[in-house]
């Protein structure tokens, strides 16, 4: 309310003075007439008069009143050059600043909350080039001087630095229309203070902040590699370290703009997605959700069976897929497309030179114009006293280390409630193991929202998973010969005796021996990089789950690209990576896909949105196949279509995600889903009948009281 009055107050101040201006000339021959009564004024008492005018000068900057431009000329006039700049200078920063503080006070709460998740991308950049941006605009007024004041009231800008930018940028300008009016006599009109050479001045110095900062840059750039010696020539345009998704786009891409690069990969071609993680996981969820059918055939009118489960024939065919792919990501097929593939461990001996020990023991160095880590990531594993005595496998050795096994583990503990344990749980629970799922967090999968949890729980236990959340794993051991996992939960400890464990609480990059230490490259839990995928040296990029902030195989791909051309051709034009739609899926049954917003997240955002719900029981291709559970639900802006995020749990889940990837990636609405044909009948009808939800949820009642009355009317 004390906003609302104040606004309305200043509002009628602004509207009053505008009033009591009209009819008045403000030209050049009414201003030189005031000039001539002013001075009498100016005669008695000059002290007073210079603080009255510079007074009257805040409060009409401060207002935003259309009379800087008369009142800097009458300064000139009135106290000459010196004197008048001096005035005008600090009485136009200072009125600035009180309008900046006013918009900040009065409107900026109600525009960020228009914005929603947009003003966090704006701060970003304001943070970041504002200072810039703000010396530009005061030097060149493109965007006239009030709008500049309350624009950057909305943003995070600190008030000194407004003031002491808006002080220096504006200075040039003051001083012409200053110097102007000590010759105002001579002039005809405006257009004779600016000329053309000025004009051209003027724009000379509105580049000045790029021009800085580019000099900045390449003075940042000669300190970072001042300890180095820089070739005169390199061997390579790139080396690429590691042979997982996004090293391989961007050996790819390179070789495509025909550009000479090196492959390095110290393992398997394909890295963790091919060998150990998406491909041998989803092949094991498709044997498991087989045999699951059989057990359930009577739902689909048929006798069901027990099936008979030969796990090594399972992991058998597990290889066999990989062995299928893997030709795709083969050194053959690389080196057909033009890039150099060596096998081997790869070490960074300084900004250019990658020295690579080889599999046959030679070593050799190249240097290089610019480098992409890529080295994935592993198994987290976590230091739990005692789990090295009793064994673990990991998603990553598990396919090797039961692929001959006849039989699935009988007692399997599987440490971890995210993806790729919920996945792994029920696909062996599905298998014959008596699973045991253990999460210290008060739920599974806790990256989604409470709902999804609860039905991927559900699930699990349906098919036979002891869930156990809220349990903290403490010790492992061994005693008479049986292994046991103590845990913790609610004050009270407990021994699981298991034959077999998973550990899957997450997956850590893979840094060591690349020698980034060394060259004082900043590795948290990942590798520090700016948005363009650089890290302290631009010349040396990483990608992936190395880079986070996400770990999936098509993030990686997508930075990937960014990577590769910032590498290649970032001397020219640099790309910031884009992470503004990002999807994932969790192949659980029923699957769990993602993008955008969840409810949880835009709460702890204070980001205003409305949920549309459309329960997949109700679709009829669902209901065809038995698989009729599940939902779509759909984040949108209170009363517009514009989408926020939408979490999709069903079957195929990860496949219908991708109209509304589609959508949010080009800005289209559910307005635009809901206009477009979709087959019947299928899925993908769920995604059209969550967009006739939210129709049906914002169809005004009067109107649909005045159409009821038209068909009455037409009745007779």
């Amino acid at each position: 309310m004390k906003k609302a009055v104040l606004l309305a107050v200043l509002v009628a101040a602004v509207v009053a003075l505008l009033a009591g201006l009209r009819g008045q000339g403000l030209d050049l021959d009414g201003l030189r007439d005031l000039i001539l009564r002013l001075r009498v004024w100016q005669g008695e008492n000059a002290a007073l008069f210079v603080l009255a005018c510079f007074v009257i000068y805040v409060a009409v900057a401060a207002l935003s009143l259309p009379l800087a431009v008369w009142m800097t000329l009458g300064a000139g006039a009135l106290f000459g050059f010196w004197q008048g700049l001096l005035i005008v200078s600090f009485a136009s920063s200072m009125g600035a600043t009180l309008a900046f503080l006013a918009a900040r006070y009065l409107l900026r709460d109600l525009v960020r909350a228009r914005l929603g998740a947009r003003a966090a991308a704006i701060d970003e950049g304001m943070r970041r080039d504002g200072p810039f941006f703000l010396f530009s605009l005061r030097l060149i007024p493109v965007i006239p001087f009030f709008a500049v004041n309350l624009l950057m009231g909305l943003t995070p800008m600190r008030t000194p630095t407004f003031y002491l930018v808006s002080q220096a940028g504006m200075l040039a300008g003051t001083a012409v229309y200053v110097n102007a009016g000590t010759q105002l006599a001579r002039l005809e009109s405006l257009s004779g203070i600016v000329s053309a050479p000025l004009l051209f001045s003027f724009a000379l110095l509105g580049l000045f902040p790029w021009i800085a900062r580019m000099v900045l840059n390449l003075l940042k750039r000669r300190r970072v590699y001042a300890r180095w010696t820089r070739p005169g020539s390199f061997d390579r345009n790139l080396i690429v370290i590691g042979a997982g998704s996004a090293g391989l786009v961007s050996a790819y891409i390179a070789a495509a703009t025909r550009a000479k690069v090196t492959l390095v990969e110290a393992n398997r071609m394909g890295g963790d997605c091919l060998n150990y993680g998406c491909v041998p996981s989803k092949a094991l969820i498709r044997s498991a959700k087989l045999a699951h059918q059989m057990r359930k055939a009577d739902r689909y009118g048929l006798c069901a069976t027990e099936p008979a489960i030969p796990f090594a024939r399972v992991m058998a065919r597990i290889h066999k897929v990989i062995a299928d792919i893997a030709p795709h990501d083969s050194v053959e097929r690389y080196t057909g497309l033009g890039v150099e593939v060596l096998q081997g461990y790869a070490r960074l001996v300084d900004p250019w030179t990658v020295e690579i020990a080889m599999k046959d023991g030679q070593v050799r160095r190249l240097t290089t114009r610019a480098v992409i880590i890529a080295t994935g990531a592993a198994p987290f594993v976590p230091p739990l006293p005692g789990l090295d005595d009793v064994g673990y496998l990991t998603s990553d050795t598990l396919w090797d280390r039961l692929g001959d096994r006849e039989h699935a583990p009988k007692r399997l503990v599987v440490l971890g409630g995210g993806p790729i344990g919920a996945e792994l749980a029920q696909s062996f629970a599905r298998l014959g193991s008596r699973v045991i799922q253990i999460e210290m967090a008060p739920r599974l999968m806790m990256r989604e929202d409470a709902e999804v949890s609860a039905l991927v729980r559900a699930s699990l236990e349906a098919d036979g998973v002891q869930v156990l959340t809220g349990h903290k794993a403490l010790a492992c051991g061994i005693a008479d010969g049986e292994k046991w996992i103590e845990v913790e939960h609610e004050g009270e400890t407990r021994r699981i005796a298991f034959d077999e464990m998973i550990a899957a609480v997450g997956r850590a990059p893979r840094l060591k021996g690349l020698g980034l230490e060394e060259l004082g490259i900043e590795v948290d839990r990942v590798v520090e990089t700016n948005a363009y995928l650089e890290t302290l040296y631009p010349n040396i990029l990483a990608a992936g789950d190395v880079a986070g902030p996400y770990q999936f195989t098509h993030t990686a791909g997508h930075q990937a690209w960014f990577a590769a051309v910032n590498a290649l051709f970032g001397d020219v034009k640099r790309f910031k990576a884009d992470y503004r739609v990002i999807p994932w899926a969790t192949f659980t049954d029923p699957e769990v896909a993602r993008v955008g917003l969840s409810e949880a997240e835009a709460r702890e955002k204070g980001i205003a949105f409305e949920v549309t719900r459309y329960g997949i029981e109700e679709l009829d291709r669902a209901i065809a196949d038995g698989s009729a559970q599940g939902f779509v639900k759909v984040l949108t802006l209170p009363g517009k279509d514009r989408i926020l995020g939408v979490t999709i749990v069903g079957e195929h889940a990860g496949d219908l995600i991708a109209e509304f990837v589609l959508a949010m990636k080009h800005g289209l609405g559910l307005g635009k889903i809901l206009g477009t044909i979709h087959i019947y009948p299928t899925l993908a009808e769920a995604n059209r009948s969550a967009a006739g939800e939210w129709r049906r949820a914002h169809v005004s009642p009067r109107l649909l009281a005045w159409v009821e009355r038209y068909h009455a009317w037409r009745r007779g």
